[in-house]
Parts: structure tokens; C-alpha cells; sequence
């Protein structure tokens, strides 16, 4: 029974572990759909209200999603793809 107990122990975030914003959005839909592919690429993220109004007026101050410093870059890189229209996708195929 130890053993389980240890790997999820060894899983969790170091609380001092210095996180980095890697996007915002108005949109919490938005946000979530770019969580979802930060999951989907195996980076561990946070998603955040932007605001401290949040609970008071909820929609009001957008999202933020927070990932550790190791991970921005690539996490940027995946924003960054996701964000690219789709035609210009489609276009780098028909060349290819």
C-alpha cells in the first residue's frame, strides 16, 4: 500500500515551483479548449481567474493558465499552432 501512496506524493507540485502565464482569454470556453491541448501534450497547467472580482461578478476579468518554467516554451509553441488558421494548414499541405 506504500507504494501508491509514494508516487502520488512524488506527482504533486512543489508549492514553491515557480509558474509561468502562458495565456489569457476573455473567453473561459477559449481557455478551456487550450488547457484541454496542454493536457492532451502531457504539460501540467493551471487554469486561473484573472481577476479577484471573479467571484463577485463572474465572467468579468478573463482566465489565465499558469504552467512551470520548463514548460513554456513548448507550451507557447501548441498556443501558438492552435491559433494558426486553419487555411494556412491547409495550404502547407497542398504544397507539400
Amino acid at each position: 500500500m506504500a507504494e501508491p501512496n509514494a508516487t502520488a506524493e512524488e506527482r504533486r507540485p512543489d508549492p514553491n515551483e515557480k509558474l509561468v502565464k502562458i495565456f489569457d482569454s476573455e473567453e473561459e470556453s477559449e481557455a478551456m479548449v487550450v488547457k484541454g491541448l496542454l493536457d492532451s501534450a502531457g504539460i501540467e497547467s493551471d487554469l486561473a481567474s484573472a481577476s479577484l472580482l471573479q467571484d463577485a461578478f463572474p465572467g468579468l476579468g478573463g482566465m489565465i493558465i499558469l504552467v512551470r518554467g520548463e514548460d513554456a516554451a513548448k507550451a507557447r509553441d501548441l498556443i501558438a499552432e492552435y491559433r494558426r488558421p486553419a487555411d494556412a494548414s491547409d495550404e502547407d499541405e497542398t504544397q507539400a
